[in-house]
């Protein structure tokens, strides 16, 4: 009996012991895509590995979630996600004070498909691959969460060799005039994992006739050990419309970029550079380099310092097929001043801070910009006599020198989830734009008459998925206050950003019973009561017109393999 009685002592005491020694521990990470972009409003579940049910917290606006405070033991890691896969991260030891770093990557049914078993054709429809809507390649901090599907988590050792994306588009697009004189081509996409955690792409925009834009791209990106994935891409284009042509010339342009993301505790860092050039009655460079670095100040707010030097635009929330293969919206913008090409140069710094609550959001900001050889769009097709036009018959609308300006100003967003996925979005912006004087001018004369004035400008967008159809729309409308040629805070990224006026666009998913892969129907509307535009008169005596954004539409199927 007293035996008994010292081994109980014994593991009385041990147990005291441990029980003294325990310190609660610590798991924390990142929930990014495969092309390494953060997954904002991704619901993290951590549970003990033997419960049904654990803590449930969120992702923040760079994709981080901690949840601290916990016992040693098993857990069990989930991550949901909307567009994304189901997977589980299981058997995370956690020891007394540790900290486990866990990073999340999530996977389409395309790079999960040889890890799963094959499914009916019925649940592969429900789980398919959709586009998300996003904002820029410097992802916003304001960003509402998403209910969905659980997402594939996938360890940085597990072989992803032979995944592979593909897409092609078929487009038809009017110019810049009307919704008329469609100019149709084929764009494609490609991207397949090799060795690992690497990733090569091609991509690419072919025309139907001779001498109609061309463009193709390579990227290649690897995914380190401690979630950051540095890329680089290469880009070239090629422009030889018959005025072009008439001159003796094309416009050749070539782009090389790298990009990188890191995090050091609460703060995160995105930064890159690009160097364009443009070869075109000469030669011209341009090196653009880019940066972000946000900091946590708690689970729902952040404080972030940006610069870029180039003008976003609203291709990543629409996807890669709805880009069009000409000068109205193709990068690097370039302007003819005495014969000489010249690249559009510009540099924004801003500061802004985020708060998110509930199923609501808020961003404010401060900015300044200054930009040079200024690019100012016109629509008119029949333009003859100066020499400092550049002219694009793809999209019926051309490019004159606008000077250089430098401004200031402030932006305020507020965005609120509706259901699902779909999210409204207020926007308010003021600051220092382009004008030019109400009196009759000529495009010679435009460039010594223009001048920087301070405008108000409002836009309201409502983007998301329309749950019966399953139709993807984004639709909005920026109103400016009087007459402006160039936009009012026109290097905004936040989930604010917009296009100019009123625009529309929609994906619609085609029914798929006789089809093996999924098709999609594009239309793409800019600016669609065609205002904003500023009559001119070119040399010749043909009225012309200065624009922000030309009204055009776009439209096609896409195929997504």
């Amino acid at each position: 009996m007293n035996r008994k009685l010292g081994y109980l002592l014994l593991v009385m005491i041990a147990c005291s012991g441990a029980f003294a020694a325990v310190n609660p521990g610590t798991i924390s990470g990142e929930v990014r895509n495969s092309s390494g972009v953060p997954q904002m409003g991704a619901a993290v579940e951590i549970a003990v590995a033997a419960a049904s049910q654990g803590l449930v917290l969120y992702t923040d606006a760079k994709g981080h979630y901690r949840a601290s405070g916990l016992l040693p033991g098993t857990y069990t890691v989930k991550v949901s996600a909307p567009s994304f896969l189901p997977a589980i991260r299981e058997k995370v030891g956690l020891q007394s004070g540790a900290s486990l770093v866990i990073n999340v990557t999530l996977n389409t049914l395309f790079e999960a498909i040889q890890m799963v078993p094959r499914r009916s054709a019925r649940a592969e429809d429900q789980d398919d691959w959709r586009w998300t809507l996003r904002s820029m390649a410097n992802r916003p901090i304001l960003r509402l969460a998403d209910d969905g599907p659980l997402v594939v988590v996938r360890n940085s050792d597990e072989p992803r060799d032979g995944v592979l994306k593909a897409k092609v588009a078929f487009i038809a697009g009017s110019d810049g005039q009307a919704f008329s004189s469609p100019e149709m081509g084929t764009q494609f996409q490609y991207e397949q994992s090799i060795f690992g955690n690497n990733t090569i792409g091609f991509g690419g925009t072919l025309g139907y006739d001779a001498g109609t834009p061309a463009m193709f791209n390579a990227s290649y990106s690897h995914q380190m050990s401690n979630g950051s994935k540095p890329e680089f891409t290469f880009t070239a284009k090629r422009f030889a419309s018959p005025e072009l042509v008439a001159r003796h010339a094309a416009l050749q342009a070539m782009a090389a970029a790298v990009t990188d993301s890191n995090s050091i505790g609460r703060l995160d860092l995105n930064y890159g550079s690009e160097l364009q050039a443009v070869q075109f009655v000469g030669h011209a460079t341009a090196f653009r380099p880019f940066g972000a670095a946000a900091f946590h100040l708690g689970e729902n707010d952040v404080l972030e310092y940006r610069f870029s030097s180039s003008i976003p635009n609203m291709r990543r929330a629409k996807g890669f097929d709805s880009a069009p293969a000409d000068l109205s919206e193709s990068g690097p913008r370039v302007t003819m001043m005495n014969g000489d090409a010249l690249i559009e140069r510009a540099r924004h710094q801003e500061l802004s801070y985020s708060h998110r609550y509930g199923n609501n959001s808020m961003q404010v900001g401060v900015y300044t910009e200054h930009v040079r050889n200024a690019a100012l769009m016109g629509v008119g097709n029949d333009i003859d006599g100066s020499p400092d036009i550049l002219p694009d018959v793809y999209s019926g609308t051309f490019l004159v020198p606008g000077g250089q300006y430098s401004t200031s100003g402030v932006r305020a967003v507020y965005q609120r989830k509706l259901f699902g996925d779909t999210t409204a979005t207020l926007d308010y912006s003021y600051g220092g734009v382009l004008t030019a004087p109400a009196s009759s001018l000529t495009l010679d004369d435009v460039r010594s008459t223009l001048k920087t004035e301070k405008r108000n400008s409002v836009a309201a967008k409502l983007q998301g998925t329309i749950p019966v159809t399953k139709t993807r729309v984004l639709a909005s409308y920026r109103w400016t206050q009087g007459s402006a040629l160039t936009p009012v805070d026109m290097f905004n990224a936040s989930p604010g950003q917009t296009d100019p006026y009123m625009n529309i666009f929609v994906r619609q998913p085609l029914p798929r019973r006789f089809i093996p892969v999924k098709v999609e129907a594009l239309v793409d509307v800019r600016n669609l009561l065609a205002q904003g535009y500023r009559p001119v008169m070119s040399a010749d005596g043909t009225a012309v017109y200065l624009v922000q954004v030309a009204r055009s539409v776009r439209g096609g199927l896409s195929f997504t393999f």
